[in-house]
């Protein structure tokens, strides 16, 4: 007898698909920003309505304006969706981390500290902007200086079974090449060599 009760997963489902309209609708094209939904809970039974369901997902941007835009839509959405279905919205928008920025000058450095670790044609400081969350991002915002990536190789390090072909972290295939551990330990050794030396003037 659904139409004795309220249902909070009809309400769920309305604002997760809201939820997809946020960024192209309220953050300029110019801008990068991502919200994906990656989570729907609702009753543990296929003959119960819940008295709770919840949506979640994550946020990425590029900086604090976009975060504080997404999370103002967000919230007006939430509210009037749950009040259009009789229901009540509680909003968690955990902050974990604010945007990971490089300072173009540690960035220069990082980058020729490591082509005297690999090589010119090993390095590249011309990558293209990721949306990937990282608490370093803190520390960037305290103190000038660079987030950087270290290959992991083509794949050929991989136990059978994973695929071709190499892959990123919080990937089930995921398998770390151990034999880039001297080329990570070498350049921060470097890098820690040149940043000290005198004529570094840092």
């Amino acid at each position: 007898m659904p139409h004795t009760g309220l249902d909070p997963v009809a309400a769920v489902i309305a604002l997760a698909q809201q939820l997809q309209t946020i960024v192209p609708r309220s953050i300029p094209s110019t801008e990068r920003a991502l919200l994906a939904v990656t989570q729907l809970q609702g009753s543990d039974a296929p003959n119960v309505i819940p008295d709770v369901a919840s949506v979640g997902g994550t946020v990425r941007t590029f900086s604090i304006a976009a975060l504080d835009r997404i999370e103002e839509r967000l919230r007006t959405l939430a509210e009037h969706i749950a009040q259009a279905h009789e229901c009540t919205a509680e909003i968690s928008f955990v902050r974990a981390s604010p945007p990971v920025v490089n300072h173009r000058d540690e960035a220069r450095f990082a980058a020729s500290a490591m082509r005297e670790v690999v090589g010119e044609q090993m390095v590249t400081d011309d990558f293209p902007a990721v949306m990937g969350a990282e608490d370093f991002a803190h520390m960037l915002m305290a103190r000038p200086g660079c987030y950087a990536f270290l290959g992991n190789g083509d794949g050929d390090h991989r136990l059978d079974g994973h695929g071709p072909g190499p892959c990123i972290i919080h990937n089930t295939s995921f398998d770390f090449n151990d034999e880039i551990i001297p080329i990570g330990a070498s350049y921060f050794v470097k890098l820690a060599e040149r940043w000290l030396a005198p004529a570094a003037g840092k």
